[in-house]
């Protein structure tokens, strides 16, 4: 029963709010949430469905076992919010930081990257690289919370990251601003072969699945690691810090 409570205790995080009322004055209140876990209908569980949709939260459903683990075996009353960890920007402050630096944009587009530690690694790496900012979708995404700020190793509060609500819309916007969109799959042409020194955003897939198919229609781009081994997939972050640091070489010689 003790290792049961220290498990639950690890997953609690100090930015988790549990309870109906609670859930309902943070809700008011304009509190920093990012996402909301509920168990159930009807009752204040809608209400707290409608606020979250005039605040646009995502709301998801989450069986018993996970609200638990969430709040830590505290009472939930069949719901838990997640604290934001970092505020989200737009996709034209992330433009507007290349407009700043007088570079071409360098953008990182994340379709459907669930794992959180993936997406902590990857905002890391972007950050590092040199990129202006990280895109993420609002649904069947990861999102700014503590493990992704713990992951990034603090990079989390310096990489723009903004949030939307559909990618491909997204995607057709930074097209109608003269960002040329790679996406990463096996179809494409060698990495190496690809000239990055214009304006470029980077698509990685999600870690099982790669890109959806409307989102590899949306690039203008196809481009794939070599693979020599009898392995023919890497980890998400683990590509995606290839490919932006080869982003990265191409610029610095191009200087």
């Amino acid at each position: 029963m003790d290792m049961e409570k220290n498990i639950n205790s690890r997953e609690q995080s100090s930015d988790i709010i549990c309870g109906r009322n609670p859930v309902i004055e943070a809700l008011k209140s304009g509190a920093q949430l990012d996402t909301i876990y509920i168990n159930g209908s009807g009752g204040s569980l809608n209400l707290i469905r409608r606020l979250a949709k005039e605040k646009g939260i995502v709301v998801k459903d989450a069986d018993d076992k996970k609200l638990s683990r969430l709040s830590g075996g505290a009472s939930h009353q069949g719901v838990a919010a997640e604290g934001a960890c970092g505020e989200y920007v737009s996709v034209e402050d992330i433009l507007k930081i290349s407009r700043s630096k007088g570079t071409n944009p360098f953008i990182i587009i994340c379709d459907e990257i669930e794992d959180p530690h993936n997406l902590g690694a990857i905002i890391r790496t972007a950050e590092t690289s040199g990129a202006d900012g990280v895109i993420i979708p609002k649904r069947r995404s990861a999102s700014l919370n503590a493990t992704v700020f713990k992951t990034s190793a603090g990079a989390a509060s310096y990489v723009p990251v903004a949030r939307v609500p559909n990618l491909a819309s997204c995607i057709d916007m930074l097209k109608e601003n003269g960002v040329w969109i790679y996406g990463t799959d096996a179809s494409g042409s060698d990495y190496c072969d690809t000239d990055f020194t214009g304006s470029c955003a980077l698509v990685i897939g999600s870690e099982g699945f790669g890109m959806s198919s409307l989102i590899q229609k949306k690039c203008d781009f196809m481009i794939k690691l070599p693979m020599l081994g009898r392995i023919n997939s890497l980890n998400a972050s683990v590509a995606a810090g290839i490919f932006m640091y080869e982003v990265l070489r191409q610029r610095r010689a191009a200087e």
